[in-house]
């Protein structure tokens, strides 16, 4: 049998001697050392830990506890997904093109009515760009660890979210029975209520569930940085390398998640 040299070795030769010329300067300014996993004190350090997580905390006044924050992180996503909305839905009223009275006839909005539009989007655009994880470390330097911090960190993002999908939500249905009602003298609120959402109140409120399932994911995290609720007290037993803890308060966030999830599939399943 001959073996025939592979025609493409050199390209391959080079790909890799160019991977490796990009990876090690990141390797080396990333400060990647794993061997320091293997050092004596941090083997120790995570087998003591390793055999906390092995049996989860289960005594009744700790259950007590994780409940308690258990529901402080719902309550945490609920509270921050309404104020999101007080904000989206006004913004939604003046981004949405198919509301616009200034177009009626000509079919081209004023300046005015433009710059206002233009101006709402980018607010938009900047309340989504930031992380709710960015927002709750800002809020946390502002009014101090707890759950406040986490409920406007929410509200900003998902008020950034909420009022872009909400408006393309309500630009991509049909605009006959809105144009008809503004044609007619009708404010935009009405022509909103009664025009655009019988049309898209479905996929707006299934957006809006799935929404509240990604806040509760986020109020959980967000507790790792001060945030309160379930994370925040998640952040404090790892600080003190207390694996039963960990491991008991992991079960709950992995169940909290996947009863929203349930929940949302439900609601959405029922809404299509």
């Amino acid at each position: 049998m001959v073996l025939h040299a592979d025609p493409a070795w050199r390209t391959r030769v080079i790909i890799a001697i160019a991977a490796l010329a990009l990876l090690w300067p990141a390797m080396v300014f990333s400060e990647f050392k794993p061997w320091i996993l293997f050092d004596q004190q941090s083997l120790v350090a995570a087998g003591r830990f390793l055999r906390g997580f092995l049996t989860p905390a289960h005594d009744p006044e700790f259950l007590a506890m994780v409940l308690r924050e258990t529901w402080q992180t719902v309550a945490i996503a609920t509270a921050g997904l309404s104020l999101a909305l007080l904000g989206a839905i006004p913004a939604t009223l003046i981004v949405t093109e198919r509301l616009s009275i200034s177009r009626l006839g000509t079919g081209r909005m004023r300046w005015p009515a433009a710059l206002l539009r233009q101006a709402v989007r980018w607010v938009l655009v900047l309340l989504r760009s930031v992380p709710e994880l960015v927002w709750a470390l800002l809020f946390v330097r502002i009014v101090g660890l707890g759950p406040t911090a986490g409920v406007l960190a929410i509200a900003l993002t998902y008020s950034g979210m909420l009022g872009k999908v909400y408006a393309e939500i309500l630009e991509s249905g049909s605009a006959h029975a809105t144009d008809a009602l503004l044609a007619n003298g009708s404010p935009r609120l009405a022509a909103l209520l009664y025009g655009a959402l019988p049309e898209s109140a479905s996929e707006l409120v299934s957006y809006t569930v799935y929404r509240w399932e990604c806040a509760i994911r986020g109020s959980a995290v967000m507790g790792f940085v001060g945030a309160g609720g379930l994370g925040q007290r998640m952040d404090e037993s790892t600080r003190m390398m207390n694996g039963g803890e960990v491991s008991t308060m992991l079960i709950v966030f992995v169940l909290l998640v996947a009863v929203a999830d349930l929940v949302s599939k439900m609601l959405r399943r029922r809404l299509g």
